[in-house]
């Protein structure tokens, strides 16, 4: 009987040492949900949920703003940073223009706000109903340094 109530508790010593325990000053990684970033010539506040449980997206240049919300926006996991890609300008025959987000990984450790320096860029993406004229590079690119806030906020 003592036999089997050691090897009952040896058994339970040694299951309660494999159970991982959680130091009270580990940190939990805090993800932003809210970035707000700007230049002189572009401004982008790009929030990942609303009050509606939808992204939305708001661009502003010196010619336009728009304002992009669930489907409109695309996200696409990268190896450096998350980008974010709304179609801002589009037409039937000649091609489009899309804007990109590159969100890098932030940590907000024990604070809601942290400082962010990233970049937009600016596609444009070149078609033609005639296809001798989709011959050669057909993207062009403007990379556009941001620099703003990443914080968290509770929708």
């Amino acid at each position: 009987m003592q036999a089997q109530l050691l090897v009952s508790a040896l058994t339970l010593g040694v299951a309660l040492t494999a159970i991982p325990v959680q130091s009270s000053h580990a940190q939990i990684a805090k993800v932003p949900t809210l970035y707000e970033l700007q230049n002189h010539e572009i401004k982008v506040t790009y929030s990942t949920t609303s009050f509606v449980g939808k992204p939305l997206l708001n661009y502003q240049d010196q010619q336009q703003k728009l304002q992009f919300s669930g489907d409109e926006i695309r996200t696409t996991d990268t190896e450096i940073g998350q980008l974010v890609t709304v179609t801002i300008y589009k037409t039937v025959d000649t091609g489009s223009v899309t804007f990109s987000l590159l969100i890098p990984d932030v940590n907000l450790g024990n604070t809601n706000e942290a400082k962010i320096v990233t970049n937009g860029i600016t596609t444009v993406n070149r078609f033609s109903t005639i296809p001798v004229l989709n011959q050669g590079q057909r993207q062009t690119y403007k990379v556009t340094p941001l620099f703003g806030t990443a914080k968290a906020v509770v929708f």
